[in-house]
C-alpha cells in the first residue's frame, strides 16, 4: 500500500495489528464442533416419538374421557381460556389499561363442545346406528338436561375402572353420554381424531392448535412433561427433532415464571413479556444510556481480548 493511497492515508498514525479471520474461524469451528460431537454423546437428549391423541387415549383411556366429558360440559381450561380462543369474560390479563389480550380479541375461535367431542363424533356416526342415536338423544336434550348428566358422569368417572378396554362407571343417571365417550375413545383409539382435529381446510394440515389445547386439558401430557423435568419448576430441555433450535431460546422467558412476583401473580404472562420487551429495548439503547454505556470503560474486558492491540499503548 502506497502512500498515495487514499486508505492509507485515512489510517495513517492508527496502529494495527495482522489478525487472519479465515484462520481464526477456521479453529473455532473446529473446536466448537469436537465440544459439541464431545458433549451431545455423553449429554444427550432422548429422541422420544411425538406425543399424539392417540397415544394418549390408548395408555391413558380414564383420563382421555373425563378430559372429554370437561371439553362436551365447557368447563375445561381451554372453555374458559378468553381470548383468543373464547369470549370468557373478565379472564384477560391485563396490567391496568393495558390489556391486549382482550384487545386482539378471539381470533382463533374454538368451541370444545363442537370441536373436540361432537363434530369429530358426527363423522364417527356415519354407519354406526347406537352413535347415532346417542347423538341424537344429546341433541335433543335441554342444556340443563346435558349438565346433569355430564355432572352424573364426570362425578362417577372419579372412581372409573377399565373393563373390557374400555372406560366403566357405576351405574347412573347418564343418559347417552356413556355412549358419546365410547365413540369418542374408539375413534381416538384409531388415530382418527388426530387427523380431524388437523382438519382446517388447507393444503398443508400443520395448525396443531386444538390437539395441543385438547390434551393440555387433560393429565397425561403434563405428567409426561414432568416425568421428563420439563416443567417450570424442575428446569430441563428438550430438542425437537428436525426443528432446530427447539425450545431452548425460551428458558430466558421461563426464568421469570419462577421467581416472585411473576410465580404467583394472575398476570404473570403479560408481566413477562413486558418485562422483555423492556429489557430487549434497554439492550438496544446501551449505547445512548450513561453510565451503562460506559461499563466497557470502567470494567475493559475488551483489553485483554484485544491484548495483543492494546500492548505497550
Amino acid at each position: 500500500m502506497t502512500t498515495d493511497d487514499p486508505q492509507a492515508r485515512y489510517y495513517a498514525g492508527i496502529k494495527m495489528i495482522r489478525y487472519d479471520l479465515v484462520k481464526e474461524f477456521v479453529l473455532a469451528f473446529l473446536a466448537v464442533s469436537v465440544l459439541v460431537v464431545g458433549l451431545a454423546g455423553v449429554f444427550s437428549s432422548p429422541d422420544d416419538p411425538a406425543v399424539t391423541i392417540q397415544t394418549w387415549a390408548t395408555k391413558e383411556p380414564v383420563d382421555f374421557v373425563t378430559t372429554a366429558a370437561s371439553e362436551l360440559a365447557g368447563t375445561s381450561g381451554t372453555a374458559g381460556y378468553g381470548p383468543p380462543y373464547t369470549n370468557t369474560p373478565d379472564v384477560a390479563q391485563a396490567v391496568g389499561p393495558i390489556a391486549p389480550q382482550a384487545w386482539a380479541g378471539v381470533g382463533a375461535p374454538i368451541d370444545t363442545a363442537q370441536d373436540f367431542v361432537l363434530r369429530p363424533l358426527g363423522f364417527a356416526a356415519v354407519g354406526n346406528p347406537t352413535l347415532t342415536a346417542a347423538l341424537q338423544t344429546y341433541g335433543a336434550a335441554g342444556p340443563d338436561q346435558q349438565q346433569t348428566w355430564l355432572t352424573n358422569y364426570s362425578t362417577a368417572l372419579a372412581d372409573a375402572t377399565i373393563a373390557n378396554d374400555e372406560v366403566s362407571v357405576a351405574s347412573g343417571e347418564y343418559g347417552p353420554v356413556p355412549d358419546l365417550m365410547a365413540g369418542l375413545l374408539g375413534l381416538a383409539r384409531t388415530g382418527a381424531l388426530d387427523g380431524l382435529l388437523l382438519s382446517s381446510g388447507n393444503l398443508f394440515q400443520t395448525d396443531f392448535t386444538r390437539p395441543l389445547l385438547f390434551m393440555g386439558d387433560g393429565e397425561y401430557l403434563s405428567n409426561l412433561a414432568a416425568d421428563q423435568h420439563l416443567t417450570g419448576d424442575q428446569w430441563g430441555m428438550m430438542n425437537e427433532t428436525g426443528n432446530y433450535p427447539g425450545q431452548t431460546w425460551l428458558w430466558l422467558f421461563s426464568f421469570w415464571y419462577q421467581i416472585p412476583p411473576f410465580n404467583t401473580a394472575p398476570n404473570t404472562d403479560l408481566l413477562v413479556i413486558m418485562l422483555m420487551i423492556g429489557l430487549t429495548a434497554l439492550l438496544a439503547l446501551v449505547p445512548f444510556i450513561p453510565l451503562l454505556r460506559d461499563i466497557p470503560r470502567w470494567i475493559p474486558v475488551h483489553r485483554i481480548i484485544w491484548r495483543r492491540y492494546y500492548r505497550g499503548r
